[in-house]
C-alpha cells in the first residue's frame, strides 16, 4: 500500500490546542484550516490558516479533531467526515480522557484512525506529541502522521496500545488525585504543592526523569518506601471533592477569574504568553543540557 502524503491539514475546533495545532502545521507550509462554529472571532489570531464553518468539498489529507471531550459529538463529526470524504483522509483524535476503541467503534474506516495527542502549547516545537494507534490502524497511516510531527519539530511517542488518558494524562492525573486530596484533607494549600512541584519534582526530573532517579537511588530503597507509602496514597476512583466544588461554583480558573488561585484582573493573554515562553526557555536548557552529555 502506498503511504498516504499530508499536504492538507483540517483542525476540528478551535480552542486553545486546535488554535496551536493549525500554527503548527501552518508554520511548516502545511495548506491548514480550522472548522470552527464561529470562524469569525478567530480573525486575526492564526496567520495564514484559512477559517471555515462547514466541511470544504475536497477531503484534506489529515484531519485532527480537537472537539470537546464529548464522545457523542465526536461520533456525529466522525459520522460527517466519513460520509463527506469516504476514508479519504487520516483522521486522528486529541482526547486526552476518552476511550480509542469506543471513538473507533461507529468508524467504516478504522484503518484510517489513530490518536494524536498533544501538549500545550500544541504549537510549541519539541514539545512531545502521543500517537496512540488502535488494532486497526495502518502501519502506513502511522508513518505519515510520524513524518508529519517530525516536519514539524515534534517528538512523537508511539504507544504500544491504547489506553484512556495515552501516558501523559495517566500520569499527571495520578500526581493530581493525590495534590487534590492533600488539598482536601488539610495537609497542604494549592501554593505549596505547586511550590513543590515546581522547585523541587519538576527540576529533578527534568534530568532524569522518574525511573531513571529511582536506578540513581537505589532499587532496594525505593522498595522498602514503595512497601510503606503506597498503601496510605489516595486511592478514590471518585473525582476530587475540591476540584468538583470549584466546577460546581463556576470557577474554572483562569477564564472566569478564580479557581485554585484569584485570577481577578488578571491579563489572560499575557499569562499564556509568558506560560509559553518560560516552556520553551525550559525546554531549550533541557536541550542544552543533554547535548553537553
Amino acid at each position: 500500500m502506498a503511504q498516504p502524503s499530508i499536504r492538507t491539514v483540517l483542525v476540528a475546533g478551535a480552542g486553545s490546542i486546535g488554535i496551536g495545532v493549525a500554527r503548527s502545521m501552518r508554520s511548516e507550509g502545511y495548506r491548514t484550516l480550522i472548522l470552527s462554529r464561529n470562524p469569525a472571532r478567530l480573525q486575526g489570531q492564526v496567520e495564514g490558516v484559512e477559517l471555515i464553518s462547514q466541511l470544504p468539498v475536497e477531503a484534506p489529507d489529515l484531519v485532527v479533531e480537537c472537539l470537546p471531550e464529548l464522545i457523542e459529538l465526536k461520533h456525529r463529526f466522525y459520522a460527517e467526515v466519513e460520509s463527506a470524504w469516504s476514508g479519504a483522509p487520516i483522521l486522528a483524535t486529541n482526547t486526552s480522557s476518552l476511550s480509542f476503541e469506543e471513538l473507533a467503534r461507529p468508524l467504516v474506516h478504522p484503518a484510517r484512525f489513530v490518536g494524536m495527542h498533544y501538549m500545550y502549547p500544541a504549537h510549541q516545537r519539541e514539545l512531545f506529541v502521543e500517537v496512540i494507534r488502535i488494532a486497526g490502524t495502518s502501519d502506513e497511516v502511522v508513518e505519515s502522521v510520524l513524518q508529519c510531527l517530525e516536519r514539524c519539530g515534534k517528538k512523537a511517542v508511539v504507544l504500544n496500545r491504547p489506553v484512556i488518558g495515552a501516558l501523559f494524562n495517566r500520569l499527571q492525573h495520578a500526581l493530581l488525585r493525590e495534590a487534590y486530596y492533600l488539598i482536601d484533607q488539610g495537609v497542604a494549600t494549592p501554593e505549596q504543592i505547586d511550590d513543590m512541584a515546581r522547585q523541587f519534582i519538576a527540576p529533578r526530573m527534568c534530568i532524569t526523569g522518574l525511573l531513571q532517579q529511582k536506578d540513581i537511588n537505589g532499587l532496594d530503597t525505593h522498595t522498602y518506601a514503595q512497601r510503606s507509602l503506597r498503601p496510605m496514597l489516595c486511592n478514590d476512583p471518585q473525582p476530587s471533592q475540591v476540584l468538583e466544588q470549584h466546577f460546581a461554583r463556576g470557577e474554572f480558573g483562569l477564564k472566569t477569574g478564580r479557581g485554585f488561585y484569584d485570577w481577578t484582573g488578571a491579563d489572560s493573554a499575557a499569562i499564556r504568553l509568558a506560560t509559553e515562553k518560560n516552556v520553551a526557555r525550559i525546554t531549550a536548557l533541557i536541550r542544552q543540557i543533554k547535548a553537553g552529555d
